[in-house]
């Protein structure tokens, strides 16, 4: 079927119709740091060109071929930004293919690729036998353009901008708008992201895009800036850690007393106030440095006197252990000496001998050895001999007591002489000495058989 006839006849767009569609105004704002990063890589890029392509030359110098090296090295980085985009594409599509996508990177690589193909058989034997010295002369030419003005930087940001905005094709470091009228675009400069401004803060001369504002606010050096330990000053950033350590009246220290036992960790604008809240304590620790032997009991109530006996302006003027120290000395004399419990002190090695149990208890004694007595059941002679047996045979030929009082009845001494060998029985150092053991008296009454030998026993 046949589409209808009309009396209009389509004619296909001209270019020229369609480019006059098209939004004739566009935003050239660039990310300024970018571009003047880019900028200053030129000149180093420059200088090693013409350094190589000299090298062994002996009517060339760097400085006759720069203009012309300048001319080629625009050409090539402005062609080879127009072909990235496709080479890209190309490189993307191999299985090794890493590809930075960031501005100041790809423009690098093609200064790299410009200066190394600028380098003759002389440079490249130089630069491997003699690298030192070949970077010696390109700093040496970059200074010398720098002070001849051979490229000025804006010439160069002009080039960078054309870079730029071929090779960001994500329009991450450049505004791409667009607009049909001169008004939009001037009302649409005022608010773009990429326009140039100051930093705000005094004294800070930095120039950035305005979407670098509050990065750049964040590491600013000159910014005004709080405490950070909370003090009433503002401070510039480059002198926060200084006041913070010096001068800051937040500043954390150990209390003046720490020396003596005191452990808090204080503001140094409070130290004063934390000196009288804990006076107390500060003097328990003092009297504990001075009376060693004393018990904390009795310390406390030694700090009580002191505190009574003198006026609390008087405690509170000493600043430090010194001057407290000196104070307490010349209230101690006044005060007479440090009253102990005896008590206590009586007690306390009793219960570390029932702590740490002593040798009477073993043994079975069941009266405290202070009181002297007899244990309740002393061992016999024989048991003593059994157990000393270094005086075994002493002890067997010794005869019993009744024996030595029947034998010898007008001998005082020799009654007594058995008593002294069981006394040398007893001081094995595994068996107590029994010291209060019945009279010889009362042991030859005990004979039976001879009671007349007791009166000469007794005269």
């Amino acid at each position: 079927m046949d589409p209808p006839a009309t009396d209009a006849e389509v004619k296909p767009e001209t270019l020229e119709e369609i480019i006059e569609g098209a939004p004739l105004y566009h935003c050239d704002l660039f990310d300024i740091e970018i571009v003047h990063k880019i900028a200053e890589a030129f000149l180093p890029g420059l200088a090693s060109a013409c350094v190589d392509n000299t090298t062994g030359g002996l009517l060339k110098s760097p400085t006759s071929v720069a203009v012309d090296m300048r001319r080629e090295m625009v050409q090539y980085l402005t062609q080879r930004s127009e072909t990235f985009i496709a080479e890209s594409v190309v490189l993307d599509s191999g299985p090794d293919a890493e590809v930075s996508d960031h501005p100041y990177d790809i423009v690098s690589d093609f200064i790299d690729d410009f200066a190394a193909s600028k380098r003759n058989f002389f440079s490249r034997v130089s630069g491997w036998l003699l690298s030192e010295r070949r970077e010696d002369r390109i700093d040496d030419f970059v200074q010398e353009m720098e002070i001849n003005g051979f490229w000025l930087i804006q010439r160069r940001e002009g080039v960078a901008q054309t870079l730029l905005k071929n090779v960001d094709f994500k329009n991450a470091f450049h505004c791409n708008m667009k607009f049909n009228a001169a008004e939009e675009l001037a009302e649409h400069i005022p608010h773009c992201s990429f326009r140039t401004i100051n930093c705000p803060n005094e004294g800070c001369n930095a120039r950035f895009s305005s979407v670098h504002l509050e990065y750049h606010d964040s590491i600013c050096p000159l910014k005004i800036l709080p405490c950070e330990q909370k003090c009433s000053d503002s401070i510039m950033r480059r002198e926060m850690d200084k006041h913070c350590i010096t001068i800051c009246p937040m500043k954390l220290m150990n209390c003046p007393f720490y020396p003596v036992g005191c452990q808090s960790t204080i503001p140094q604008c409070t130290v004063e106030q934390h000196r009288l809240e804990n006076l107390h304590s500060h003097l328990l620790y003092i009297l504990q440095v001075v009376h060693k032997r004393a018990s904390v009991e009795d310390l406390k109530l030694r700090v009580d006197q002191l505190e009574k006996s003198s006026s609390p302006q008087q405690l509170a003027e000493a600043r430090d252990v010194r001057s407290l120290t000196f104070v307490i000395k010349n209230l101690e004399p006044k005060l007479g000496p440090l009253e102990v419990d005896t008590k206590k002190k009586a007690s306390e090695p009793d219960k570390e001998e029932e702590s740490t149990g002593s040798p009477a208890r073993t043994e079975g004694c069941s009266v405290s050895p202070a009181k002297g007595e007899e244990c309740s059941e002393p061992p016999t002679k024989e048991e003593e001999c059994i157990e000393s047996p270094h005086k075994t045979e002493e002890c067997t030929k010794l005869p019993t007591k009744e024996e030595e009082c029947v034998e010898i009845p007008s001998s005082k001494e020799e009654c007594i002489e058995p008593l002294t060998k069981e006394e040398e029985c007893t001081k094995s150092p595994s068996k107590i000495v029994v010291r209060d053991s019945p009279p010889i008296k009362e042991e030859c009454t005990n004979s039976p058989s001879n009671p007349g030998k007791l009166m000469e026993v007794e005269i």
